[in-house]
C-alpha cells in the first residue's frame, strides 16, 4: 500500500479511479449472488458468511504487505476503537442493503445506494473538513432529486423498502469516509481486517438471538457463498485503496458505472429489466455525480494555473 501512496499525483488519481470502478464491479457481482441465495438463507446469516470469507483477502493483502512482514507482522491497530465501530457501521449497511436486495430489482436497489456518491460529498465536509461550494452543492441536491424519483414516494409503486438502500448508502459513505482517519502507514488490509471481524462477530450473536441460522443445503451453494465473500472482500480492499488515495469526492462519480453493471446483472441472471423505474431518476442522480466531477477538475485545473503562473 505505502508503495501505492509513493506514486505521482496523475498516477494516483488513475489508480484510484481503476481501483473504485473495479471495486463498484465486485459489489454487484455480490449483490448479484446475494439475491441468488436470499431464497434459501436469512440475509443474516449471508451477512455473516460475507463477513467473514471476506477476511481472506484482507489476510491475504495484508501479508503481501512488505512493510506489514518487515515490521513484525502484528495485528495491532492502534485506533481499534474506530475500527471496531467502523465493523458495526458495516453490519448496518450491510442489513439494509441486502433485505432491499430481496424486496426489489437490483438495479432499483443499486441505483438508490447511489446516493452514497452525494452522501459521501456532503459528509466529507463534517467528517474531513472538505469545502464543497456552490457547484457541488447543487450536484448533491440535483442527484438527491433523482433518489426521490427513484423511489417514487405517494405513487401505486412506492413500497417503505425502497429506504432500505438508501440507508445503506448512508452507513456504507461512512464507513469508507473513515478511512481517512487511519494513518497512509497503515496498511489497508489490517483496516478492513479488523471492519470485517467485528462485522463477523456481530452477525454470529445475531445469527444466535434470532435462531436463523439454516444449513448450507449444497456444494454449489458453498461455492456461492466463498464467491459472495471472495467478491465483497476484495471490493472493500479496492474500495478503501481509492478513497486513501485521493479526496473521495473526486471519485464519486466512477462509482454510478455500477447502475449499468447492475442492470446487466439483473437482466441477464434474473430477467429483470425495470427501465421505467428507473428513469428518469436515474439520469439526475448521474449528472449530479458529474457535476462533482466536472467542479473537481476545474478547481485542479485553476490551481495548476496558480502554481504555474
Amino acid at each position: 500500500m505505502k508503495a501505492i501512496l509513493d506514486f505521482p499525483q496523475h498516477h494516483r488519481f488513475a489508480t484510484a479511479v481503476f481501483a473504485i470502478i473495479a471495486a463498484i464491479f465486485l459489489f454487484d457481482v455480490q449483490g448479484a449472488i446475494i439475491k441468488h441465495l436470499a431464497d434459501r438463507y436469512t440475509v443474516v446469516q449471508i451477512a455473516f458468511f460475507r463477513n467473514l470469507l471476506g477476511m481472506l483477502p484482507s489476510l491475504l493483502a495484508l501479508y503481501l504487505t512488505v512493510q506489514w512482514r518487515s515490521s513484525g507482522r502484528s495485528f495491532r491497530l492502534e485506533k481499534w476503537r474506530l475500527g471496531t465501530i467502523r465493523g458495526l457501521l458495516l453490519v448496518a449497511a450491510q442489513l439494509c442493503f441486502y433485505l432491499s436486495l430481496t424486496k426489489m430489482e437490483l438495479a432499483t436497489a443499486t441505483t438508490l445506494a447511489f446516493a452514497g456518491p452525494l452522501f459521501v460529498t456532503s459528509l466529507s465536509v463534517p467528517l474531513l473538513g472538505h469545502k464543497v461550494g456552490v457547484w457541488r452543492g447543487f450536484a448533491v441536491v440535483a442527484g438527491f432529486f433523482g433518489v426521490v424519483l427513484v423511489m417514487r414516494p405517494g405513487f401505486d409503486g412506492f413500497s417503505p423498502f425502497v429506504a432500505l438502500p438508501v440507508l445503506a448508502a448512508l452507513f456504507y459513505a461512512t464507513v469508507s469516509l473513515t478511512s481517512r482517519f487511519f494513518e497512509e502507514s497503515v496498511p489497508t488490509g489490517l483496516i478492513n481486517l479488523y471492519a470485517s471481524g467485528a462485522a463477523a462477530v456481530f452477525m454470529a450473536l445475531l445469527t444466535a438471538v434470532t435462531g436463523s441460522w439454516q444449513p448450507v443445503l449444497s456444494v454449489i451453494d458453498w461455492f456461492w457463498l466463498f464467491a459472495m465473500g471472495l467478491a465483497g472482500g476484495c471490493a472493500v480492499l479496492l474500495m478503501i485503496t481509492a478513497y486513501r488515495l485521493t479526496e473521495p469526492s473526486s471519485l464519486s462519480p466512477f462509482e454510478y458505472f455500477g447502475i449499468p453493471f447492475s442492470f446487466v446483472l439483473g437482466w441477464l441472471f434474473f430477467d429483470e429489466a425495470p427501465l421505467d423505474r428507473l428513469f428518469p431518476g436515474v439520469l439526475f442522480i448521474v449528472a449530479g455525480g458529474l457535476l462533482v466531477l466536472w467542479r473537481e477538475r476545474k478547481i485542479a485545473s485553476s490551481a495548476r494555473q496558480e502554481v504555474v503562473g
